[in-house]
Protein backbone atom coordinates (compact mmCIF):
# COMPACT_ATOMS: atom_id res chain seq x y z
CA UNK A 1 0.00 0.00 0.00
CA UNK A 2 1.27 3.45 -0.85
CA UNK A 3 1.80 6.03 1.86
CA UNK A 4 2.98 9.58 1.93
CA UNK A 5 5.20 10.14 4.93
CA UNK A 6 5.35 13.77 5.95
CA UNK A 7 8.21 14.77 8.20
CA UNK A 8 9.12 18.10 9.73
CA UNK A 9 12.51 18.90 11.24
CA UNK A 10 12.59 21.31 14.20
CA UNK A 11 14.55 24.50 13.42
CA UNK A 12 17.40 24.00 15.88
CA UNK A 13 17.99 20.37 14.92
CA UNK A 14 17.74 21.29 11.23
CA UNK A 15 20.47 23.88 11.66
CA UNK A 16 22.68 21.26 13.32
CA UNK A 17 22.24 18.49 10.75
CA UNK A 18 22.55 20.79 7.76
CA UNK A 19 25.95 21.98 9.00
CA UNK A 20 27.21 18.42 8.45
CA UNK A 21 28.83 18.28 4.98
CA UNK A 22 27.59 14.67 4.72
CA UNK A 23 23.94 15.64 5.20
CA UNK A 24 22.97 15.08 1.56
CA UNK A 25 24.75 11.74 1.43
CA UNK A 26 23.13 10.60 4.69
CA UNK A 27 19.66 11.67 3.52
CA UNK A 28 20.15 9.82 0.25
CA UNK A 29 21.31 6.73 2.16
CA UNK A 30 18.26 6.86 4.44
CA UNK A 31 15.81 7.34 1.58
CA UNK A 32 17.43 4.43 -0.26
CA UNK A 33 17.22 2.28 2.88
CA UNK A 34 13.48 2.86 3.28
CA UNK A 35 12.99 2.34 -0.48
CA UNK A 36 11.45 5.76 -1.04
CA UNK A 37 9.78 6.00 -4.44
CA UNK A 38 10.01 9.79 -4.39
CA UNK A 39 10.91 12.58 -1.98
CA UNK A 40 9.81 16.20 -2.19
CA UNK A 41 11.50 18.66 0.15
CA UNK A 42 9.68 21.79 1.24
CA UNK A 43 8.69 23.81 4.25
CA UNK A 44 6.05 22.45 6.59
CA UNK A 45 4.55 24.82 9.14
CA UNK A 46 7.52 27.13 8.65
CA UNK A 47 10.09 24.37 9.28
CA UNK A 48 12.20 22.22 6.98
CA UNK A 49 10.50 19.05 5.90
CA UNK A 50 9.55 16.66 3.15
CA UNK A 51 6.88 14.45 1.68
CA UNK A 52 8.15 10.95 0.92
CA UNK A 53 6.29 8.35 -1.13
CA UNK A 54 6.80 4.83 0.17
CA UNK A 55 5.21 1.44 -0.23
CA UNK A 56 4.42 -0.76 2.77
CA UNK A 57 2.87 -4.19 2.85
CA UNK A 58 2.03 -4.03 6.54
CA UNK A 59 1.72 -1.38 9.25
CA UNK A 60 4.42 -3.20 11.22
CA UNK A 61 6.92 -1.61 8.81
CA UNK A 62 6.21 1.88 10.18
CA UNK A 63 8.75 1.78 13.05
CA UNK A 64 11.62 0.70 10.79
CA UNK A 65 10.80 3.60 8.47
CA UNK A 66 10.07 6.24 11.10
CA UNK A 67 12.74 5.59 13.75
CA UNK A 68 15.72 6.85 11.74
CA UNK A 69 13.91 10.15 11.17
CA UNK A 70 13.02 10.40 14.88
CA UNK A 71 16.53 9.54 16.04
CA UNK A 72 18.60 11.47 13.50
CA UNK A 73 16.40 14.50 12.79
CA UNK A 74 14.10 14.74 15.83
CA UNK A 75 11.41 14.82 13.15
CA UNK A 76 7.66 15.02 13.59
CA UNK A 77 6.20 12.35 11.31
CA UNK A 78 2.79 11.53 9.88
CA UNK A 79 1.78 8.74 7.52
CA UNK A 80 -1.06 9.10 5.03
CA UNK A 81 -2.38 6.12 3.08
CA UNK A 82 -2.94 7.19 -0.53
CA UNK A 83 -4.38 5.71 -3.70
CA UNK A 84 -3.22 5.93 -7.28
CA UNK A 85 -5.81 6.38 -10.01
CA UNK A 86 -5.77 2.61 -10.60
CA UNK A 87 -6.52 2.00 -6.91
CA UNK A 88 -9.40 4.46 -7.02
CA UNK A 89 -10.83 2.67 -10.06
CA UNK A 90 -10.72 -0.64 -8.17
CA UNK A 91 -12.58 1.01 -5.30
CA UNK A 92 -15.43 2.11 -7.59
CA UNK A 93 -17.86 -0.71 -6.70
CA UNK A 94 -17.40 -0.24 -2.95
CA UNK A 95 -17.83 3.51 -3.30
CA UNK A 96 -21.01 2.92 -5.29
CA UNK A 97 -22.32 0.54 -2.61
CA UNK A 98 -21.62 3.11 0.12
CA UNK A 99 -23.36 5.84 -1.86
CA UNK A 100 -26.35 3.58 -2.43
CA UNK A 101 -26.61 2.68 1.26
CA UNK A 102 -25.53 5.91 2.95
CA UNK A 103 -25.74 8.67 0.32
CA UNK A 104 -29.38 9.53 0.65
CA UNK A 105 -30.42 12.02 3.29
Amino acid sequence: MKYIMKFRIPQERGNEVLSDPQFGHKMNELLTEIKAEAAYFSTIDGQRGAFVVINMNDASEIPAIAEPFFLWLDADIEFFPVMRLEDLAKAGPSIGAAVKKWGTR
